[in-house]
């Protein structure tokens, strides 16, 4: 009797529920698939990442005595596909029933589901106990509520798990949220603490060989790869990131800065979700630091909400609404992703430097991501589909179940507001407030018309006017509709005239260039 149980690729975890009860004689299958590498073409070095990660996850297995058949990329007998090597292996070693985790996107799961009539073999899909809100749990929670709000959610999680509570009612601080804290700019005087870098082991580069030969033409480089692939390294990351940036985190954490990439954040989101690294245990050193004094209470809560509040949130939202949720599109927005997405070719200095790091590095921070590119696509009325992909291969923490929610719900508004009160939509004021990027830009931050105003600005006040109907219907719109309303109509339609003229420009293929600013 041969149970085969499948590990994905982002399922690298000691504890993962497929494995609880290995025996002997169990084969435990893990594939390099090109099917999962190309369903999007994905950033180089997430292909890297998930592939050592994998690799090294495969030989901790081997030396515990476990039997794992690996099929590596460029085996010639590899089917390329998961249900292809599911069954090619299952036959091989003769397996009586398949065992595997819950997957983390929609896809996968029709995949799984579809394994039995392949093979001829019961398959066994295990819940992913790796998480601290469990599936069933959520769709309770989320019942017949009329707005899912993180916030009550989080609240929630809080209670439930204990994390930064006095009492079963008594959140620490006397307060459940401390954003309020959260909003500084960098001052010019700070230079964040360098993250700690993991240079690739001899697995990592033959993995990284692989990448350059079979997806070199994947956005993105592999130049300077450092994530962390095995748990060690992951658990360094972590207390790298509580020792020397999480005192500063919290106030500093919505911050943009040029030539700053990762300024106080800590980079595990990758580990996170690769399975390299134990939620639980990265909000326990957080609270740990704050009880002995080591970080502030704003900084510690902030970091948890991260994980506990919007990760376990935006994976409960994504499997109770698809998949109908991708299919949303609220704000009927249809326009084209623009080349600069790709190419990082703008003059408008906070674009240019959020795509140039994200191809570098596969990585920006989440004000980056939901204020800068996230923005621009609202405002811009790209076609959420789009957007979606381009989030999904760009950076190296992205699966569908955590960037889609992000994405489509927070960034882009097209589920209506399932998941956000407002959308997020802000002109260059906020830019300016929250970074240095406008003081070497080529556009003007403080003006709205003129062939040096900053798009956003004019973007801004066009997307209002053109949902103003729609918009009119949210309370927490009502500020911008006054505005709107008390506007000088010359004004308006001087800056309703400026973004047609722009957006016309997107549309045929021109990247948005301002007058060069003398610095």
């Amino acid at each position: 009797m041969t149970t085969l149980r499948v590990v994905l690729g982002d399922q690298c975890s000691d504890t993962l529920s497929s494995l609880s009860d290995i025996a002997p004689g169990d084969v435990v299958l893990m594939a390099e698939v090109r099917a999962e590498c190309t369903y999007v073409r994905h950033h180089q070095q997430k292909i890297v990442l998930v592939l050592s990660a994998m690799r090294h996850f495969a030989e901790r297995l081997r030396a515990r005595g476990v039997t794992v058949a690996y099929s590596r990329l460029d085996d010639p007998a590899n089917t390329q596909t998961l249900a292809g090597e599911v069954a090619r292996v299952a036959k091989q070693v003769k397996a009586t029933r398949i065992v595997a985790t819950h997957p983390g996107e929609w896809r996968v799961l029709q995949d799984i589901k579809a394994w039995q009539d392949a093979t001829g073999l019961p398959v066994e899909i295990r819940d992913d106990t790796r998480f601290l809100c469990t599936l069933d749990r959520f769709r309770a929670w989320a019942g017949t509520r009329r707005q899912l709000r993180m916030e009550f959610f989080y609240r929630e999680m809080r209670r439930e798990t204990g994390i930064l509570m006095e009492a079963p009612d008594e959140p620490t601080g006397g307060q459940w949220n401390f954003d309020h804290d959260n909003r500084q700019a960098l001052p010019r005087d700070i230079r964040p603490p360098a993250p700690r870098r993991f240079p690739p082991d001899a697995i990592t580069k033959d993995v990284m060989a692989l990448v350059a030969r079979e997806f070199a033409g994947h956005f993105g480089t592999l130049d300077g790869f450092a994530w962390p692939v095995t748990p060690e390294q992951a658990q360094d990351a972590l207390e790298d990131f509580i020792e020397h940036r999480l005192p500063d985190f919290g106030r500093f954490q919505d911050a943009m800065a040029e030539g700053e990439a990762t300024l106080f954040h800590a980079l595990i989101a990758a580990a996170l979700n690769v399975g390299i690294l134990d939620p639980r245990a990265a909000c326990d050193a957080a609270e740990a630091a704050y009880r002995r004094g080591d970080a502030p209470l704003n900084a510690a809560e902030g970091f948890i909400r991260q994980i506990l509040g919007w990760r376990e949130y935006v994976r409960g939202l994504y499997w109770l609404r698809m998949p109908a949720y991708r299919d949303t599109n609220a704000l009927e927005a249809t326009r084209p992703l623009p080349w600069f997405y790709w190419s990082g070719e703008t003059e408008m200095a906070c674009l240019r430097a959020a795509i140039a790091q994200t191809r570098d590095l596969a990585y920006a921070h989440h004000i980056q991501r939901l204020m800068v590119t996230g923005n621009f696509a609202l405002l811009a009325g790209l076609d959420p589909r789009a957007v979606n992909e381009w989030y999904l291969v760009v950076y190296a923490d992205a699966y569908e179940w955590v960037e889609l929610p992000n994405t489509h719900g927070m960034a882009l508004f097209a589920d209506g507001g399932v998941m956000a009160s407002k959308p997020y939509a802000a002109s260059g004021a906020y830019i300016n407030r929250m970074s240095d990027h406008c003081r070497g830009c080529a556009f003007e931050v403080r003006q709205s018309t003129g062939a040096r105003a900053c798009p956003f600005n004019y973007l801004y006040w066009d997307f209002i006017a053109r949902h103003a109907e729609r918009l009119s219907r949210n309370p927490r719109m009502a500020m911008p509709l006054r505005t709107l309303s008390r506007m000088d109509p010359k004004k308006l339609h001087a800056m309703r005239a400026a973004a047609k003229a722009f957006l016309d420009g997107l549309d045929r293929g021109e990247a948005p260039a301002g007058q060069a600013r003398l610095v």
